[in-house]
């Protein structure tokens, strides 16, 4: 290697390397927590710190693989750290293996540029050290945590990780290369040159990579936006075939009860009575069942009650619809289409038919309306953030009902929850009246 200037010196790396990885693993939900994390972070610097100060001396070709595990290690600590996908994980560690290089490569630039290669006292090279590190993290915490959901999900799939990968790579690559052959059209041949190279292309390619970030996080929010409005217009186009179909079977209803009271004026036998007497009942509970004060709200109950008898799932619902009519017909779709197509999709899974239960009810409560659906669930309910995780193996394209649910709901100032009680998962939602 190049011996024009000295090199950072490797402990310098590691600390810059752990920083980065710090700055990604704060704001990404945790696999570890409290003093769980704080001891595994400690052990990744400890751990960094000696493999970068034993493998100094090695010879050149051992460079591009002990560079490759030193980005292993940081990957391996996110990770763990995190409750985050391989994929995620990768992402992250490329973009926090390049900040580090940035900013380690900077502070060396200015502690050469004041010392000139002589020896300065160890107080002052700690204070420049702290300064520079800490501004320069600073900065990029502030840019970064800014682009990172809250639920700290990306998504990341496998050709934005190599995109990724590759920008990396040639970023390092490019930067460093001064420092294995000067005799390339893109090396430097003085120390000035070298280093301003080596600072110059990893502060581009940290600019790269962010923009990278930046563009992902739109085109992701576009296509959640996308999907969401694709479920408010299908959900609204279902309850406009509901509401044509209960039309027509109202009046096919209306024409039967003619039809019996025709019957029952001619001479017939008991059973038939006995038979015309169920056919009525069972006309005066299908009008009862529907009759929630809400048109919007009965059209769209009775669909998913005909759907439900067909797939042996019992529907029950207690609801007071005069407390929507104040609430757009599209959101009363997204929120009843939406919920109860979640809950009649985990129904049909279930084998005994008898736990097959679904149960809606809109009632007042202390100036506020509550909408609660629940229906039998089995097993453990495992959440991403606030909402459940979706049960898709496709999830870029999936997971977007509840979201479409909340963002509805979140129009009126109410708020959703999901939770698990004994063997029955409910979703609540609260809108002041």
């Amino acid at each position: 290697m190049n011996t024009v200037l000295p090199e950072i010196p490797r402990l310098y790396t590691a600390l810059a390397e752990w920083l980065a990885c710090m700055i990604y693993i704060l704001p990404l939900r945790k696999r570890l927590k409290g003093w769980g994390l704080i001891a595994f972070s400690g052990g990744f610097l400890v751990v960094q710190s000696l493999f970068l100060v034993l493998t100094k001396n090695l010879p050149i070709y051992f460079w591009i693989p002990c560079m490759i595990a030193a980005i292993g290690i940081m990957f391996y600590f996110i990770y763990t750290s995190c409750n985050i996908s391989v994929q995620e994980a990768g992402y992250f560690s490329v973009r926090a293996f390049v900040a580090a290089e940035f900013v380690a490569s900077l502070e060396w630039q200015v502690h050469v540029f004041i010392w000139q290669g002589k020896q300065a006292p160890v107080w002052q090279e700690a204070l420049l050290l702290i300064v520079i590190y800490g501004a320069a993290f600073a900065m990029i915490w502030l840019l970064e945590k800014r682009h990172i959901p809250e639920d700290g999900k990306l998504n990341i799939r496998h050709r934005e990780l190599l995109s990724t990968v590759f920008i990396g790579a040639a970023v390092f690559g490019i930067s460093n290369l001064s420092f294995v052959s000067s005799q390339t059209p893109f090396s430097g041949q003085y120390a000035q040159e070298i280093i301003n190279i080596r600072t110059l292309v990893d502060l581009g390619g940290f600019a790269i990579l962010y923009a990278y970030h930046i563009q992902l996080n739109e085109l992701r929010t576009r296509h959640e936006l996308k999907a969401v409005q694709n479920i408010l217009h299908h959900q609204y186009s279902q309850y406009q075939q509901s509401k044509e179909s209960m039309e027509l079977i109202n009046y096919k209803y209306h024409d039967l009860k003619n039809q019996i009271i025709a019957l029952r004026a001619e001479e017939d036998a008991e059973k038939r009575n006995a038979y015309l007497k169920k056919m009525e009942e069972e006309i005066k509970f299908f009008e009862a069942q529907n009759k929630t004060g809400n048109h919007v709200l009965d059209t769209l109950l009775a669909s998913k009650n005909m759907f439900c008898i067909k797939n042996g799932i019992t529907l029950t619902c207690v609801a007071d619809g005069s407390l929507l009519n104040h609430i757009d017909v599209i959101d009363i779709c997204t929120i009843f289409g939406n919920a109860l197509d979640n809950a009649i999709e985990y129904e049909q899974r279930i084998e005994e038919e008898e736990k097959r239960l679904i149960h809606v009810s809109v009632f007042a409560q202390k100036g506020f309306i509550m909408i609660r659906f629940e229906n039998y669930f089995e097993g453990e309910l495992k959440l991403e953030g606030d909402l459940p995780v979706t049960t898709k193996l496709d999830t870029f394209n999936h997971g977007y009902g509840l979201k479409s649910i909340r963002y509805s709901v979140e129009k009126y100032g109410g708020v959703v929850s999901v939770g698990q009680q004994d063997n029955w998962f409910e979703l609540k939602i609260l809108i002041p009246m």
